[in-house]
């Protein structure tokens, strides 16, 4: 959520980052509905004391024994206008609560200029684009190699589930531990958190009420979690940490559901948009001075597991009009995915400002003992499915086995490469 005060205190710069993002936004409405609120506040401030003095000045004379003349009337007068004031404060608050909520992040200042992906700006790359002569998408080389079976997933889950079998469900397995113990050996503590949440848990990190239709809900009014974001995040709500405890840094493997993953037309098959992946998330709690830091530092994280799995990568950072509702910056990492022709986006690293702390009311003590609020950071370290789908493209032999980096292969019991069982 954004800060009333700055808004109306900068609203030509606010309306000119908030435009950059390419959507309209109720900025206008905001403004004035907060004027509105003001005056409404200044005038039952006003009212209040009126009517207290009038009934003070009643009270005085009926003990004195004074009569108290047109007294009680003025007073009820200034009842009835109290009575008809309020119920419009109600109103005018509630509404500019939820114009506030609507409001997405402002994009940081730095961030490029742009309205879609064309205008996202490569910051770095590693690695080599092969191009196989053999090369497949992951499904058709899943399938070859029995990992996947899309048509048992369906005939229980419906579409757009995946169901890994064998020695895909392992490399899933490897993968996900991997890329957690990763995250814990560069400082996150380990979290394993509910996978449900509540709708004020949702509101708190911006999933709602803007993201609703993508949430899997259940009849008592909680919802699977579509990241593990959302009960990182949460962890501190309502909280004022002492800044000496700053960065506060957490890592949590959960599977995660998304209702609107799979877009029609895009990317039907595979493990690429779907309803349930796998995914070690990190979230980050800062000082404002350090968020631009600790976001590098997000990156750098994400860029390690891909190192680490020898897979080509490049780092991009996002144009204002591709930003996440409550992201003000983010770097995406793309593998490269030979059997695709494209680079494959993993991860993304995003720095939400205080924009999640004000929702989440998350505070700190500063230097001088005064409350502020935390900026909260939050990536992915990696998409597991996703990654899975890279390692296979990557992995090809000519001969259709998939080769395992070195990195991974503790994790399967040595296991070099998978091949089809003949």
């Amino acid at each position: 959520m954004l800060d009333i005060r700055w808004l109306c205190k900068h609203p030509d710069e606010a309306a000119e980052r908030l435009a950059s993002r390419g959507r309209p936004v109720p900025l206008q409405e905001v403004l004035e509905l907060d004027r509105e609120h003001r005056a409404l506040l200044t005038e039952l401030e006003a009212r209040r004391a009126a009517h207290n003095r009038l009934s003070q000045e009643i009270n005085r004379r009926v003990k004195a024994g004074a009569p108290a003349g047109d007294l009680p009337h003025r007073a009820r007068e200034v009842a009835e206008t109290l009575a008809a004031l309020e119920p419009r404060l109600r109103e005018v608050e509630a509404r500019l609560r939820d114009l506030l909520l609507a409001l997405p992040n402002l994009p940081h200042p730095d961030v490029p200029a742009g309205t879609d992906q064309t205008a996202n700006r490569i910051v770095r790359a590693s690695g080599e684009q092969v191009r196989l002569p053999w090369a497949r998408p992951h499904w058709e080389i899943a399938q070859a190699l029995d990992l996947l079976d899309p048509p048992r997933a369906t005939a229980i889950a419906g579409s757009r589930f995946p169901l890994l079998k064998g020695e895909g469900a392992r490399l899933q397995r490897a993968l996900s531990h991997f890329m957690l113990d990763l995250a814990i050996g560069r400082g996150f503590t380990e979290i394993a958190p509910p996978l449900l949440a509540t709708g004020e848990a949702l509101l708190a990190t911006g999933h709602l009420p803007k993201f609703e239709d993508g949430l899997f809900q259940t009849r008592e009014g909680l919802s699977l979690i579509p990241t593990a974001e959302v009960p990182l995040v949460n962890l501190h709500r309502d909280e004022v940490l002492e800044g000496e405890t700053l960065p506060r840094r957490y890592a949590a493997l959960t599977p995660c559901f998304r209702k609107d993953a799979g877009a029609p037309g895009r990317e039907t098959r595979g493990l690429i948009r779907v309803h349930q992946f796998e995914k070690v998330e990190l979230v980050s709690f800062t000082r404002p001075e350090d968020s631009g830091a600790e976001l590098e530092r997000l990156v750098v994280a994400a860029e390690a597991v891909a190192s680490a799995l020898r897979l080509p990568y490049r780092v991009v950072e996002l144009c204002a009009g591709e930003l996440g509702f409550t992201a003000r910056r983010t770097y995406d990492l793309e593998v490269w995915c030979p059997g695709l022709g494209r680079y494959l986006e993993v991860s993304s690293c995003s720095d939400c400002g205080d924009f999640q702390a004000r929702r989440c009311a998350t505070r700190y003590r500063d230097g001088s003992g005064r409350p502020r609020f935390v900026h909260t950071l939050n990536a992915s370290a990696l998409a597991v499915g996703r990654t899975l789908a890279a390692l296979l493209e990557n992995g090809l032999q000519e001969d259709g086995s998939v080769v395992l980096p070195p990195a991974l292969r503790p994790y399967l019991g040595g296991k070099d490469r998978i091949a089809r069982e003949r």
